[in-house]
Protein backbone atom coordinates (compact mmCIF):
# COMPACT_ATOMS: atom_id res chain seq x y z
CA UNK A 1 0.00 0.00 0.00
CA UNK A 2 1.53 3.11 -0.94
CA UNK A 3 1.61 6.27 0.98
CA UNK A 4 -0.08 9.34 -0.34
CA UNK A 5 1.53 12.00 -2.04
CA UNK A 6 3.10 14.84 0.34
CA UNK A 7 1.33 18.34 -0.64
CA UNK A 8 3.82 20.71 -0.70
CA UNK A 9 3.37 23.64 1.80
CA UNK A 10 3.94 26.97 -0.43
CA UNK A 11 3.84 29.03 2.72
CA UNK A 12 6.99 27.08 3.78
CA UNK A 13 8.72 27.59 0.68
CA UNK A 14 8.34 31.11 0.11
CA UNK A 15 11.13 33.14 1.84
CA UNK A 16 9.63 36.07 4.13
CA UNK A 17 9.84 39.70 2.63
CA UNK A 18 12.69 42.03 4.67
CA UNK A 19 10.77 44.53 6.03
CA UNK A 20 8.32 41.56 7.51
CA UNK A 21 11.13 40.51 9.27
CA UNK A 22 12.21 43.97 10.50
CA UNK A 23 8.22 44.53 11.56
CA UNK A 24 8.37 41.02 13.53
CA UNK A 25 12.14 42.04 15.19
CA UNK A 26 10.23 45.88 15.77
CA UNK A 27 8.29 44.04 18.45
CA UNK A 28 10.72 42.60 20.50
CA UNK A 29 11.39 46.44 21.50
CA UNK A 30 14.82 45.90 21.68
CA UNK A 31 17.64 47.83 19.98
CA UNK A 32 18.84 44.90 17.27
CA UNK A 33 21.57 45.55 14.28
CA UNK A 34 22.12 42.97 12.14
CA UNK A 35 25.59 44.19 9.68
CA UNK A 36 27.69 42.94 6.94
CA UNK A 37 31.22 42.35 7.35
CA UNK A 38 31.91 45.83 5.08
CA UNK A 39 29.80 47.01 7.81
CA UNK A 40 26.48 47.88 5.84
CA UNK A 41 23.44 47.70 7.71
CA UNK A 42 21.23 44.33 6.78
CA UNK A 43 18.34 45.26 9.17
CA UNK A 44 17.80 47.92 12.20
CA UNK A 45 14.94 47.37 14.51
CA UNK A 46 12.68 50.76 15.37
CA UNK A 47 14.91 51.36 18.86
CA UNK A 48 18.33 50.83 16.82
CA UNK A 49 17.48 53.63 14.19
CA UNK A 50 16.07 56.17 17.25
CA UNK A 51 19.71 55.30 18.95
CA UNK A 52 21.37 55.80 15.90
CA UNK A 53 19.20 59.06 14.82
CA UNK A 54 20.28 60.39 18.24
CA UNK A 55 24.21 59.92 17.51
CA UNK A 56 23.34 61.69 14.05
CA UNK A 57 23.75 58.46 12.14
CA UNK A 58 21.28 58.77 9.68
CA UNK A 59 21.61 56.92 6.57
CA UNK A 60 22.02 53.31 7.50
CA UNK A 61 23.42 52.66 3.84
CA UNK A 62 26.47 53.75 5.35
CA UNK A 63 29.45 51.48 5.30
CA UNK A 64 31.43 53.01 8.11
CA UNK A 65 29.24 51.90 11.04
CA UNK A 66 32.08 49.87 12.33
CA UNK A 67 33.87 53.53 13.06
CA UNK A 68 30.91 55.66 13.56
CA UNK A 69 29.08 53.36 16.23
CA UNK A 70 31.31 51.36 17.75
CA UNK A 71 34.54 53.06 17.24
CA UNK A 72 36.49 49.86 16.54
CA UNK A 73 38.11 48.22 12.61
CA UNK A 74 35.50 45.66 11.86
CA UNK A 75 38.92 43.28 11.34
CA UNK A 76 39.48 43.36 15.21
CA UNK A 77 35.95 42.15 15.45
CA UNK A 78 36.74 39.10 13.18
CA UNK A 79 40.38 38.25 14.67
CA UNK A 80 38.51 38.18 18.04
CA UNK A 81 36.07 35.16 16.42
CA UNK A 82 38.67 33.66 14.39
CA UNK A 83 40.77 33.08 17.70
CA UNK A 84 37.69 31.02 19.27
CA UNK A 85 35.21 33.66 20.96
CA UNK A 86 31.66 33.37 20.80
CA UNK A 87 30.94 37.06 21.68
CA UNK A 88 32.42 40.55 22.16
CA UNK A 89 31.58 43.11 24.17
CA UNK A 90 31.81 46.66 23.97
CA UNK A 91 30.92 50.22 25.70
CA UNK A 92 28.83 52.50 23.27
CA UNK A 93 26.86 55.52 23.23
CA UNK A 94 23.70 55.13 22.71
CA UNK A 95 21.71 58.50 23.03
CA UNK A 96 22.67 60.37 25.87
CA UNK A 97 23.51 57.11 28.01
CA UNK A 98 25.85 54.46 28.09
CA UNK A 99 25.29 51.07 26.49
CA UNK A 100 26.95 47.86 26.29
CA UNK A 101 26.79 46.44 22.42
CA UNK A 102 27.01 42.48 22.41
CA UNK A 103 27.95 41.16 18.89
CA UNK A 104 27.70 38.03 17.68
CA UNK A 105 28.84 36.32 14.22
CA UNK A 106 26.76 34.55 12.20
CA UNK A 107 29.07 32.52 9.89
CA UNK A 108 26.50 30.78 6.88
CA UNK A 109 25.48 34.86 5.81
CA UNK A 110 28.81 36.15 7.35
CA UNK A 111 26.58 38.80 9.22
CA UNK A 112 26.64 40.40 12.81
CA UNK A 113 24.07 40.44 15.27
CA UNK A 114 24.93 43.49 17.37
CA UNK A 115 22.31 43.97 20.04
CA UNK A 116 22.66 46.76 23.05
CA UNK A 117 21.81 46.45 26.57
CA UNK A 118 21.43 50.27 28.34
CA UNK A 119 23.16 50.43 31.38
CA UNK A 120 23.64 52.68 33.92
CA UNK A 121 26.80 55.29 33.74
CA UNK A 122 27.76 54.84 37.67
CA UNK A 123 27.72 50.76 36.84
CA UNK A 124 29.83 51.32 33.84
CA UNK A 125 33.17 49.67 34.29
CA UNK A 126 36.69 49.15 32.39
CA UNK A 127 36.27 46.44 29.90
CA UNK A 128 37.34 42.94 32.06
CA UNK A 129 36.79 44.36 35.48
CA UNK A 130 33.30 43.16 37.60
CA UNK A 131 30.63 45.37 38.51
CA UNK A 132 29.85 45.89 41.83
CA UNK A 133 25.91 45.36 43.12
CA UNK A 134 24.31 46.97 45.71
CA UNK A 135 24.59 43.50 47.65
CA UNK A 136 28.55 43.20 47.08
CA UNK A 137 28.16 46.73 48.69
CA UNK A 138 26.59 45.78 51.75
CA UNK A 139 28.50 42.20 51.86
CA UNK A 140 31.89 44.41 51.52
CA UNK A 141 30.66 46.80 54.41
CA UNK A 142 29.22 44.11 56.59
CA UNK A 143 33.05 42.39 56.10
CA UNK A 144 34.68 45.82 56.80
CA UNK A 145 32.84 46.31 59.26
CA UNK A 146 33.38 42.77 61.40
CA UNK A 147 37.33 43.26 60.67
CA UNK A 148 37.38 46.65 62.15
CA UNK A 149 34.96 45.43 65.53
CA UNK A 150 37.88 42.71 65.73
CA UNK A 151 40.66 45.02 65.28
CA UNK A 152 39.00 47.42 68.55
CA UNK A 153 38.17 44.36 70.58
CA UNK A 154 41.67 43.01 70.30
CA UNK A 155 43.40 47.10 70.66
CA UNK A 156 40.89 47.08 74.24
CA UNK A 157 42.36 43.28 74.75
CA UNK A 158 46.08 44.90 74.94
CA UNK A 159 44.99 48.01 76.36
CA UNK A 160 43.90 46.03 79.32
CA UNK A 161 46.85 43.54 79.69
CA UNK A 162 48.63 46.96 79.80
CA UNK A 163 46.67 48.37 82.08
CA UNK A 164 47.26 44.93 84.08
CA UNK A 165 50.74 45.14 83.72
CA UNK A 166 51.67 48.09 84.78
CA UNK A 167 49.19 47.73 88.05
CA UNK A 168 51.32 44.97 88.62
CA UNK A 169 55.14 46.13 88.18
CA UNK A 170 53.96 49.43 90.46
CA UNK A 171 52.41 47.02 93.29
CA UNK A 172 55.83 44.71 92.95
CA UNK A 173 57.55 48.00 93.20
CA UNK A 174 55.89 49.84 96.02
CA UNK A 175 57.23 47.70 98.99
CA UNK A 176 60.80 47.58 98.65
CA UNK A 177 61.18 51.09 97.64
CA UNK A 178 59.00 52.06 100.91
CA UNK A 179 61.69 50.29 102.62
CA UNK A 180 65.14 52.19 101.18
CA UNK A 181 63.34 55.19 101.36
CA UNK A 182 62.74 54.61 105.46
CA UNK A 183 66.33 53.46 105.37
CA UNK A 184 67.60 56.63 103.87
CA UNK A 185 65.97 58.66 106.24
CA UNK A 186 66.87 56.33 109.22
CA UNK A 187 71.04 57.39 108.12
CA UNK A 188 70.00 60.81 107.36
CA UNK A 189 69.04 62.00 110.57
CA UNK A 190 72.10 60.12 112.37
CA UNK A 191 70.45 57.15 113.85
CA UNK A 192 73.01 54.55 112.48
CA UNK A 193 75.94 56.66 113.31
CA UNK A 194 77.17 60.08 112.30
CA UNK A 195 77.98 61.33 108.65
CA UNK A 196 80.50 63.57 106.99
CA UNK A 197 78.91 66.41 104.74
CA UNK A 198 80.23 64.17 101.67
CA UNK A 199 78.27 61.14 102.50
CA UNK A 200 74.87 63.11 103.71
CA UNK A 201 75.14 65.18 100.36
CA UNK A 202 75.18 61.95 98.23
CA UNK A 203 72.56 60.31 100.79
CA UNK A 204 69.98 63.42 99.95
CA UNK A 205 70.14 63.15 96.39
CA UNK A 206 69.46 59.30 96.95
CA UNK A 207 66.75 59.99 98.72
CA UNK A 208 65.58 62.41 96.11
CA UNK A 209 65.67 59.74 93.34
CA UNK A 210 63.77 57.19 95.68
CA UNK A 211 61.20 59.76 96.24
CA UNK A 212 60.94 60.33 92.80
CA UNK A 213 60.23 56.58 92.20
CA UNK A 214 57.95 56.29 94.59
CA UNK A 215 55.55 59.31 93.10
CA UNK A 216 56.29 57.73 89.74
CA UNK A 217 55.10 54.61 90.75
CA UNK A 218 52.11 55.93 92.78
CA UNK A 219 51.01 57.27 89.82
CA UNK A 220 51.32 54.29 87.91
CA UNK A 221 48.90 52.25 90.48
CA UNK A 222 46.51 55.33 90.28
CA UNK A 223 46.79 55.30 86.47
CA UNK A 224 45.88 51.68 86.84
CA UNK A 225 42.91 51.54 88.99
CA UNK A 226 41.46 54.87 86.64
CA UNK A 227 41.87 52.47 83.36
CA UNK A 228 40.42 49.58 84.95
CA UNK A 229 37.21 51.89 86.57
CA UNK A 230 38.58 50.55 90.21
CA UNK A 231 38.62 54.05 91.45
CA UNK A 232 36.04 54.82 94.32
CA UNK A 233 35.99 58.17 96.42
CA UNK A 234 35.60 57.95 99.95
CA UNK A 235 33.54 61.45 100.44
CA UNK A 236 33.84 62.59 104.00
CA UNK A 237 33.24 65.42 105.49
CA UNK A 238 37.23 67.28 105.13
CA UNK A 239 39.24 70.47 105.85
CA UNK A 240 40.94 71.17 101.94
CA UNK A 241 42.43 74.36 104.25
CA UNK A 242 44.52 71.79 106.12
CA UNK A 243 44.65 69.05 103.18
CA UNK A 244 46.79 71.57 101.08
CA UNK A 245 48.92 73.06 104.09
CA UNK A 246 50.03 69.24 104.46
CA UNK A 247 50.64 68.96 101.33
CA UNK A 248 52.88 72.50 100.74
CA UNK A 249 54.76 71.09 103.77
CA UNK A 250 55.49 67.93 102.18
CA UNK A 251 56.55 69.78 98.83
CA UNK A 252 58.88 72.62 100.73
CA UNK A 253 62.20 70.42 100.69
CA UNK A 254 61.28 69.59 96.93
CA UNK A 255 61.45 73.20 96.16
CA UNK A 256 64.26 74.28 98.63
CA UNK A 257 66.28 71.83 96.84
CA UNK A 258 65.77 73.22 93.38
CA UNK A 259 65.95 76.67 94.40
CA UNK A 260 62.26 77.90 93.77
CA UNK A 261 60.48 79.90 95.90
CA UNK A 262 56.83 78.20 97.29
CA UNK A 263 54.09 80.00 98.12
CA UNK A 264 50.83 79.39 99.92
CA UNK A 265 47.76 81.47 99.58
CA UNK A 266 44.81 79.86 101.23
CA UNK A 267 41.81 81.64 102.19
CA UNK A 268 40.79 81.02 106.10
CA UNK A 269 37.08 81.05 105.41
CA UNK A 270 37.17 77.86 103.07
CA UNK A 271 34.24 75.48 104.79
CA UNK A 272 34.43 71.86 105.21
CA UNK A 273 32.60 69.76 102.95
CA UNK A 274 33.10 66.26 101.60
CA UNK A 275 35.38 65.29 99.24
CA UNK A 276 38.21 62.30 98.63
CA UNK A 277 41.16 63.67 100.74
CA UNK A 278 43.45 61.45 99.79
CA UNK A 279 42.73 62.24 95.74
CA UNK A 280 42.36 66.23 95.78
CA UNK A 281 45.41 65.83 97.89
CA UNK A 282 46.96 64.13 94.91
CA UNK A 283 45.95 65.97 92.26
CA UNK A 284 47.12 69.27 93.66
CA UNK A 285 50.15 67.28 94.12
CA UNK A 286 50.46 66.37 90.64
CA UNK A 287 49.90 70.20 89.45
CA UNK A 288 52.68 71.39 92.17
CA UNK A 289 55.09 68.22 90.44
CA UNK A 290 54.43 69.74 86.80
CA UNK A 291 55.16 73.30 88.34
CA UNK A 292 58.19 72.71 89.60
CA UNK A 293 59.71 70.67 86.53
CA UNK A 294 58.89 73.70 84.66
CA UNK A 295 60.34 76.30 86.69
CA UNK A 296 63.83 77.54 86.71
CA UNK A 297 65.71 77.80 89.56
CA UNK A 298 65.20 81.11 90.90
CA UNK A 299 61.30 80.96 90.58
CA UNK A 300 57.91 80.80 92.42
CA UNK A 301 55.05 78.68 92.69
CA UNK A 302 52.35 79.79 94.19
CA UNK A 303 49.05 77.49 96.01
CA UNK A 304 46.17 79.34 96.26
CA UNK A 305 42.48 77.95 97.48
CA UNK A 306 38.96 79.94 97.63
CA UNK A 307 35.55 79.99 97.72
CA UNK A 308 34.19 79.95 94.69
CA UNK A 309 30.65 80.69 93.05
CA UNK A 310 30.51 78.11 89.92
CA UNK A 311 27.78 79.64 87.46
CA UNK A 312 26.35 76.70 86.02
CA UNK A 313 23.82 77.51 82.97
CA UNK A 314 20.89 75.86 83.13
CA UNK A 315 17.30 76.54 81.37
CA UNK A 316 15.54 77.49 84.38
CA UNK A 317 18.18 80.06 85.10
CA UNK A 318 17.21 83.49 85.68
CA UNK A 319 18.36 85.97 83.18
CA UNK A 320 21.73 87.89 83.34
CA UNK A 321 20.53 91.19 84.35
CA UNK A 322 18.04 89.77 87.44
CA UNK A 323 20.96 88.03 88.61
CA UNK A 324 23.14 91.27 88.52
CA UNK A 325 20.54 93.30 89.95
CA UNK A 326 19.80 90.82 93.40
CA UNK A 327 22.46 90.22 95.49
CA UNK A 328 25.88 87.98 95.21
CA UNK A 329 25.45 84.54 94.69
CA UNK A 330 26.61 82.84 97.99
CA UNK A 331 29.97 80.22 97.22
CA UNK A 332 28.61 76.63 95.87
CA UNK A 333 32.49 75.55 95.44
CA UNK A 334 36.75 75.94 96.14
CA UNK A 335 38.90 77.04 93.49
CA UNK A 336 42.45 75.57 94.01
CA UNK A 337 45.10 76.74 91.20
CA UNK A 338 49.22 76.39 91.13
CA UNK A 339 50.76 78.91 88.93
CA UNK A 340 54.26 78.96 88.46
CA UNK A 341 56.59 81.68 86.34
CA UNK A 342 58.21 78.99 83.92
CA UNK A 343 58.11 78.94 80.02
CA UNK A 344 54.28 79.08 79.48
CA UNK A 345 52.39 76.89 77.33
CA UNK A 346 51.07 77.83 73.81
CA UNK A 347 47.36 77.70 73.32
CA UNK A 348 47.30 74.90 70.69
CA UNK A 349 48.48 72.57 74.02
CA UNK A 350 45.74 73.87 76.69
CA UNK A 351 43.16 70.74 75.98
CA UNK A 352 46.26 67.87 74.74
CA UNK A 353 48.14 68.65 77.81
CA UNK A 354 45.23 66.47 80.37
CA UNK A 355 45.98 63.42 77.64
CA UNK A 356 47.34 60.80 78.79
CA UNK A 357 51.37 60.02 77.54
CA UNK A 358 51.48 63.71 76.49
CA UNK A 359 54.42 65.89 77.09
CA UNK A 360 54.99 68.99 75.70
CA UNK A 361 58.60 69.49 77.23
CA UNK A 362 60.89 66.46 75.94
CA UNK A 363 63.79 67.21 78.01
CA UNK A 364 62.05 67.10 81.45
CA UNK A 365 61.46 63.82 83.27
CA UNK A 366 57.99 62.45 83.57
CA UNK A 367 55.45 60.07 81.67
CA UNK A 368 53.30 62.55 80.71
CA UNK A 369 50.33 61.25 83.08
CA UNK A 370 50.04 63.63 86.23
CA UNK A 371 47.83 66.05 84.76
CA UNK A 372 45.60 63.12 83.11
CA UNK A 373 45.44 61.57 86.63
CA UNK A 374 44.50 65.22 87.83
CA UNK A 375 41.92 65.68 85.29
CA UNK A 376 40.71 62.17 86.29
CA UNK A 377 40.16 62.77 89.89
CA UNK A 378 39.00 65.88 89.35
CA UNK A 379 36.27 64.97 87.06
CA UNK A 380 35.63 61.88 89.66
CA UNK A 381 34.68 64.87 91.73
CA UNK A 382 32.24 66.43 89.47
CA UNK A 383 34.74 69.10 89.29
CA UNK A 384 36.41 70.68 86.16
CA UNK A 385 40.10 71.38 85.57
CA UNK A 386 42.37 73.78 82.91
CA UNK A 387 44.92 75.79 82.31
CA UNK A 388 45.47 79.47 81.47
CA UNK A 389 48.82 80.04 80.31
CA UNK A 390 50.66 82.05 77.14
CA UNK A 391 53.99 81.33 75.82
CA UNK A 392 57.07 82.72 77.80
CA UNK A 393 54.15 83.75 80.73
CA UNK A 394 53.78 81.14 83.15
CA UNK A 395 51.53 78.77 83.72
CA UNK A 396 48.00 78.62 85.57
CA UNK A 397 46.26 75.43 86.56
CA UNK A 398 43.02 75.42 88.34
CA UNK A 399 40.10 72.97 88.85
CA UNK A 400 36.90 73.55 90.66
CA UNK A 401 35.71 71.26 93.10
CA UNK A 402 31.52 71.86 93.93
CA UNK A 403 30.75 71.75 97.91
CA UNK A 404 27.93 69.59 97.07
CA UNK A 405 28.60 66.44 95.10
CA UNK A 406 25.50 65.77 94.11
CA UNK A 407 25.08 69.18 92.07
Amino acid sequence: MTSPPTIPDERSSQALPLGLVTSLLDTLEKPLLILERSGRTVLATLQARQCLEEQGIVDLASKDLFSQLLGIEPKVIFEQFESGEREVNLHVACGEKRARARIQWLPEPDWLLVQFDPQPEAAMVEEGSSVLTIQDLLQEREVTYRNLLAAYLRLQDVNRQKTVFLGSAAHELKTPLAVIKGYYDLLLTGSLGRLSDKQREILEESKESCERLVRLVSMFLNYSALESGRLVLQLRENDLKDCLEELAKRWQEAFQRKGVRQETQIDSALPAFRFDYQKVQQAAGNLLDNALKHTPPGGCVTLRAAPHFWERRLATSKPLQERRCGRAPQPNSVQVSVSDTGPGLAAEFHQEIFEDFVRVDRNTSGMGLGLAIAKRLVQAHRGKIWVDSEARQGSTFTFLLPMEQGQ
